[in-house]
């Protein structure tokens, strides 16, 4: 760490964070950020995953960090009872269905539920309610790209304003 990273300010709650990040799953490269469009936050605003969130505490502005993130830390324990099989005839008529497509329900009491179509014979869907990340380990290569106290309106908001 150089001199003016020790006189930085770390990353705490309401801090408005830009961060750059490689998102890696099972070895490969899931998705990353492009150069200067990092993604924002407020730190302490449950915005982005509690695993890598309560890691980022204490950086500073330009610090890298290699973050791994359990499950439950992350998008959660894979449920094998979140798959389901649903007649077409039950979907209305307009909704694709290929696999892989992601679809939005509802359920009895009106919750949004995502769902992504596993596979389809025909006459029936099985709909996976998993989040696509449920059961993986997350690995970020972050960095610290950009780091500021939140202004009052962008904490009222619940979004940085970039």
């Amino acid at each position: 760490m150089d001199e003016a990273q020790k006189d930085s300010p770390t990353v705490q709650d309401n801090y408005a964070v830009g961060l750059e990040y490689t998102l890696v799953i099972d070895g490969e490269v899931y998705e990353q950020t492009e150069e200067n469009q990092w993604l924002y936050f407020i730190q302490g605003g449950e915005q982005i995953i509690p695993g890598l969130e309560s890691q980022l505490y204490g950086m500073r502005l330009g610090e890298r960090r290699e973050i791994k993130v359990n499950p439950e830390e992350g998008y959660g324990e894979y449920d094998e009872d979140a798959v389901g099989c649903v007649p077409r005839s039950e979907l209305p008529g307009d909704i694709p269905v290929e696999k892989g497509a992601y679809l939005q329900m509802r359920d009895k009491d009106g919750e949004v539920l995502d769902a992504y179509i596993e596979d389809y014979d025909g006459e029936n869907l099985s709909l996976n309610f998993n989040h696509p990340l449920a059961g993986k380990e997350l690995f970020f290569l972050v960095k610290v790209a950009d780091l500021r106290p939140a202004t009052e309106e962008e904490i009222e908001h619940g979004h940085v304003h970039v």
